[in-house]
């Protein structure tokens, strides 16, 4: 048997080498560069060198010897020479992901686990992790994007899960993500795998053959690293891994279409589930030369492309086989220059051989670099329905197999809301419709056409990428509708169709709006909010949404003071009031357009135009800010009036500043009431315990009888189990609209729940007996497989799943903190997917 394993040794070292040669001369130079230099910053620790933290950082990488070349490296590029590290704390350096495979272009990000030993307490990881993390920022200013991710080599037998992050899939995978290590890694230095070395057909587990190898002496610490074997996945892991990709194909939608299929079959064929890291190693074992067919991107190609031809789905079989072009096609538009290295180009041009394609159809894949709006929303709708297709399966096979998850609670909501704001489609919200499918999309021109009522269309604004020209509107597609005209350029603005040499051109059957107005209001939009923000963080993620930037824009499509040409108006000029202007009086505001970002960034937009715009739009903004959230980071408020547009600008923010403090005030917020008089009517505005509600007040009756109502609609109780239960207030406070929220209070054994609906309705259950956990991991359930559970299979994924909070005391205050899963997690441990 040692035999066995020393040829699988050599042969192992040999493929690393064949791919290391095909990896490097795939890089652009300053990739290349950093490639060769992640050896040389985590062996040495100095402080010349990037990544240096401090003298008792962990350094030194197992088996790794620096040269007299290295050393003329390490003056070249960092002015020093550095000494051979006493102790060697690093076990291996192995990247993963598409390096070295298919799938790798020149802007390919390095992906780079640094495995370690169990000895290393948590400060010395801190310290590696924080080193790990400058190295990064140092490549990043080189333009190369290169992740490490710390992992301790006893991480995945003991199940240890590490914290969720932007490339760490948390509790989301653990034993599929070793399966992507073993079928795409690429040893950097340090220690060899036993996986490798193992047979791929062994009549006994693989770790009892591990543990007997060690009693033989063959797999010896010093020279070896384990991190287990892969003889059962859990299908629990389905769920969570499915949940991961469809966040990871908010960016990489190609890449994810082919990851999530490739679990969809892996489903499918359980619990005889062969992983693909498994015939990797078998075919790597048994083969005598190196090439394709032990290709990571390949095998996983083939893998779906036989699934999705068993059960017959050919419509995202020719999906899947154009992603895959579309991922590795950048090659194929360029000269030849690796030689005997670009053995995919001819690959590839194999496969289109096989796939019957035709030059019209290469055509125009090879043009995605140039595709357009129209191109891009067709590609964006195909890519989305193919990722919640192969979700809905999964989520089927785990109703069918009465399978619970894995993923824990917080990890489940992070993505879900992650995945919410992504991909839910409703009323008002600007979706992001190029998640890297083509480079750019600005339009020359575009076009905003109203239809009025009584039309053969439906009433609204229409938006056409072309000049108001009829011979070049002949057959041109809508691109998009909507009832108000913000929600158009907000939509073309954030998906950068809309930039500042686009021409704008405006066609309006009712309303007050016109060109330079339009042009006033979509230079506004672009001076108020960037279109690229950084990612919403986990921690905003475990919270209800808040209105972080918030833009307000007045009288674009209604402006009351439009017919004032030749009027002789009375007002008072010192103080004038602007909802309740001239005799007779008059509201100055008519229309109201909100375009906001919340804490999930969210881009939103509504529409107000009825004679109540004002205390619609204050109850609007203000029902979405539940009593302890933090004040909007940004208000900006803009009017497209004739006249008196700063007046007008300076009231209305006044009010709603002032209507915010209320909301966000203490406790005694639910006492607040505010009068409002616009035009010849009296309004009221009532500040409850959840919430903001307005009523008409046209007498003193009225005022009373709406304030007394309102005290007792605070006090909302419960009646359970014949006891009335007070809520808590800080239930109150966090209560948010649109969301389901629970919340736990534990009181001695006793446990109680508190529910509040997407209408800030509260349920009350008391004396709860059973798991926390396994409630919470149940109603998850429900939420991600009841929605579909009676109807096609085109229906719509629910992401909107409920937040869950513990109520604690803190220095004598009550206050709510995201519930967490009691499984232990190692904040230090990094893993990528």
């Amino acid at each position: 048997m040692q035999q066995h394993i020393e040829k699988y040794l050599a042969r192992a070292t040999e493929y690393s080498n064949w791919r290391r040669a095909f990896a490097v001369q795939s890089m652009s130079s300053n990739a290349r560069q950093t490639f060769e230099l992640i050896p040389l910053l985590l062996h040495f620790n100095h402080p010349s060198m990037p990544g240096f933290v401090g003298d008792e950082t962990p350094c030194g990488v197992s088996l790794y010897r620096s040269s007299s070349r290295h050393q003329i490296m390490l003056q070249k590029h960092f002015g020093c020479n550095a000494e051979e590290p006493q102790s060697r704390q690093i076990w291996g350096l192995y990247s993963m992901g598409s390096t070295a495979s298919m799938g790798q272009s020149s802007d390919s990000d390095l992906d780079i686990w640094v495995c370690h030993g169990s000895e290393l307490n948590i400060a010395q990881r801190a310290l590696l992790q924080t080193k790990c993390s400058a190295i990064s920022e140092w490549a990043a200013a080189r333009q190369v994007e290169l992740n490490f991710f710390l992992v301790e080599e006893n991480q995945f037998k003991s199940g240890a899960i590490s914290e969720l992050s932007a490339d760490n899939c948390g509790s989301a995978q653990h034993l599929l993500l070793l399966d992507e290590f073993y079928r795409t890694c690429l040893r950097i230095a340090g220690k060899h795998l036993v996986w490798y070395a193992v047979p791929a057909d062994l009549p006994i587990s693989y770790d009892a053959f591990v543990a007997q190898q060690r009693d033989n002496g063959v797999f010896d610490n010093e020279h070896w690293l384990d991190l287990g074997g892969l003889d059962k996945i859990p299908a629990e892991e389905y769920f969570g891994s499915a949940l991961w990709q469809l966040y990871k194909g908010i960016d990489s939608p190609y890449k994810a279409v082919l990851k999530l299929v490739l679990m969809e079959s892996y489903s499918a064929d359980y619990p005889n589930t062969r992983l693909l890291a498994c015939e990797t190693k078998s075919r790597f074992q048994h083969s005598d030369v190196f090439d394709y067919r032990i290709d990571a991107y390949f095998m996983m190609l083939e893998r779906v492309t036989a699934y999705l031809q068993r059960i017959r789905d050919y419509k995202r079989l020719d999906l899947v086989r154009r992603c895959f072009y579309l991922k590795n096609n950048e090659r194929f538009s360029l000269p030849n220059l690796l030689g005997h290295h670009d053995w995919p180009r001819q690959v590839m041009k194999q496969l289109v051989r096989d796939w019957n394609w035709d030059d019209e159809r290469l055509r125009y894949l090879n043009t995605r670099q140039r595709w357009g709006v129209v191109e891009v929303k067709a590609a964006y709708s195909e890519l989305l329905d193919a990722l919640m297709l192969s979700y809905r399966n999964l989520i089927h096979f785990a109703r069918l197999n009465d399978i619970s998850e894995s993923i824990n609670a917080e990890d489940i909501g992070i993505l879900s809301r992650k995945l919410y704001a992504a991909f839910e489609s409703l009323p008002g919200k600007v979706t992001q419709i190029n998640p890297q499918i083509s480079p750019e999309l600005a339009e020359a021109d575009l076009s905003f056409v109203q239809v009025a009522n009584g039309s053969a269309n439906a009433t609204g604004w229409y938006l056409y990428r072309q000049p108001l020209q009829s011979r070049m509107m002949v057959g041109e597609k809508v691109l998009e509708h909507s009832a108000y005209i913000s929600k158009l350029v907000a939509w073309g603005y954030f998906n950068q169709l809309l930039v500042n040499d686009t021409r704008l051109h405006v066609k309006v059957k009712a309303g007050d709006l016109d060109k330079s107005k339009l042009k006033e209001f979509t230079d506004d939009l672009r001076h108020a909010f960037p279109v690229k923000v950084p990612p919403a963080s986990n921690l905003a993620l475990t919270r209800p949404c808040e209105i972080s930037h918030l833009g307000i824009f007045l009288n674009l499509e209604s402006d009351p003071t439009a017919n004032w040409a030749g009027k002789v108006i009375e007002f008072d000029a010192a103080e004038p009031d602007i909802f309740a202007f001239g005799d007779p009086a008059e509201c100055l505001i008519g229309s109201i357009d909100l375009v906001y970002r919340n804490s999930w960034h969210e881009v939103r937009t509504l529409h107000f135009s009825s004679e109540q715009a004002v205390t619609d739009s204050l109850v609007t903004i203000l029902s979405k800010m539940h009593r302890n959230a933090n004040p909007p980071e940004h208000i900006d408020v803009f009017c497209y009036s004739n006249h008196f547009r700063s007046v007008i600008v300076t009231n209305y923010r006044k009010l709603l500043v002032e209507c915010v403090s209320y909301r966000l005030a203490a406790s005694d917020a639910r006492r607040k009431i505010k009068t409002l008089v616009l035009g010849q009517h009296k309004y009221g505005l009532f500040f409850e315990e959840r919430g903001v509600s307005v009523k008409p007040l046209d007498n003193s009756i009225d005022f009373y009888t709406e304030h007394s109502s309102s005290k007792l609609e605070s006090m909302l109780l419960r009646l359970d189990a014949d006891k009335a239960v007070t809520i808590p207030s800080i239930v109150n406070a966090q209560a948010s609209e649109g969301l389901v929220q629970y919340f736990f209070e534990q009181l001695g054994s006793d446990l109680n729940i508190y529910i509040v609906d997407e209408q800030n309705r509260v349920e009350v259950y008391q004396q709860f007996d059973g798991s926390k956990d396994e409630l919470v991991q149940g109603i998850n359930r429900f939420y991600t497989s009841s929605r579909d559970q009676f109807s096609n299979t085109a229906a719509p994924i629910d992401f909107n799943l409920p937040q869950f909070y513990d109520i604690v005391e803190q220095d004598g205050a009550m206050m709510v903190r995201p519930y967490r899963s009691p499984v232990p997690q190692d904040p230090a441990q990094q893993i990528q997917a």
